[in-house]
């Protein structure tokens, strides 16, 4: 087993494998929203846009906090990207927060263009604080220093990018919090060159399944986001002109010590469907969420939570090499194309 870093943090369960059968980009201001996808959504489960912008703006100061979860699931994704031979003129960070991954990227691929883009304005500003070749005032313009990475301001689905801009496509815990993913696949697929690659995680179906149901023991309404199924993202990833998508997922536990530090995690990193304290619905409702997750302490005196990590990865072939597929639209993959998963140590 591997334990995940980070205070009382649990340790891998489970692992489950799915196969599916250059022009240079503009730079924006970090305080300009390039996105032009400002529609309401019809998924209820995820607000608009506009209101991740704002919501992510405002937890942009506490989530070094979870950056446990995000280092750890990064190291993981860069271990699968090991045994691809890849060499990118340029990649890119699709929700890039705080910068953790922009520099995972710049020590893996040091003669490569990296570019990080978020929807919040004030995750890229202290991505951009991390850049140590970013100077500010007269010390900044008298060094003259080439930024180690660019950074833009913008919507997973409507890219600020030219076609073809990008070799790499590196996503860390990003894709499940847009309303709708399946109409970034596609736009990711014309972000990026022939024989370019993707390569990202998100949370899984069963993700907070003990938060809910703990709710659920209390009430009948909806707490926690909605998560999409493995089987779907690959889905999705095929329907968006993706080839030889993979999907692979683990499980992942991490333990608490009161369920009063758990719903503060939760709600840090935005896991919560409606915003608000427990203030909102009284201290007995609250005292009632809290007892039943008090009923799902362990023999070892903590209480977990689930977290089901997803892992994918697909290729932009050029047209001529594109993913067979049936008439229904599903990928087409030879028996002899299929690989197992290697046990991890």
């Amino acid at each position: 087993m591997r334990p995940v870093h980070g205070p009382r943090r649990g340790c891998l369960l489970s692992r489950a494998i799915l196969w599916f059968a250059t022009p240079l980009f503009a730079i924006f201001p970090i305080d300009s929203l390039v996105s032009s996808h400002s529609a309401a959504t019809p998924d209820a489960w995820l607000p608009p846009t506009r209101l991740t912008r704002l919501a992510f703006d405002r937890r942009s100061a506490g989530f070094d906090q979870l950056d446990f979860m995000l280092g750890e699931i990064g190291r993981r994704m860069q271990e699968r990207m090991e045994v691809i031979r890849l060499a990118p003129r340029g990649a890119l960070d699709l929700g890039c927060g705080h910068g953790q991954g922009l520099a995972a990227l710049r020590a893996r691929f040091p003669d490569a263009q990296i570019a990080g883009l978020d929807i919040s304005g004030a995750m890229l500003r202290e991505a951009a604080q991390r850049d140590p070749q970013r100077q500010p005032g007269w010390l900044g313009r008298m060094l003259g220093k080439r930024p180690t990475f660019d950074l833009v301001q913008g919507d997973l689905a409507t890219l600020p990018f030219e076609a073809a801009s990008f070799d790499l496509l590196w996503s860390n815990l990003a894709l499940h919090w847009h309303p709708e993913p399946h109409q970034v696949f596609p736009e990711w697929h014309r972000v990026t060159r022939d024989d370019g690659l993707v390569l990202f995680s998100l949370f899984g179906r069963d993700t907070l399944r003990e938060v809910r149901d703990a709710f659920a023991e209390v009430d009948l309404d909806a707490h926690t986001l909605r998560f999409v199924d493995m089987h779907d993202i690959g889905d999705m990833l095929v329907h968006g002109g993706w080839s030889t998508p993979v999907m692979d997922m683990e499980t992942l536990t991490v333990t608490y010590e009161t369920p009063e530090a758990l719903l503060r995690e939760v709600r840090a990193f935005g896991g919560m469907r409606r915003p608000g304290g427990a203030g909102l619905r009284g201290r007995r409702w609250y005292r009632a969420v809290l007892d039943a997750l008090e009923r799902r302490r362990t023999a070892d005196g903590v209480i977990p939570l689930t977290f089901a990590i997803v892992y994918g990865h697909a290729w932009k072939l050029a047209p001529r090499e594109r993913q067979a597929t049936d008439d229904q639209g599903r990928a087409v993959v030879p028996v002899d194309k299929i690989g197992r998963a290697r046990p991890r140590r």
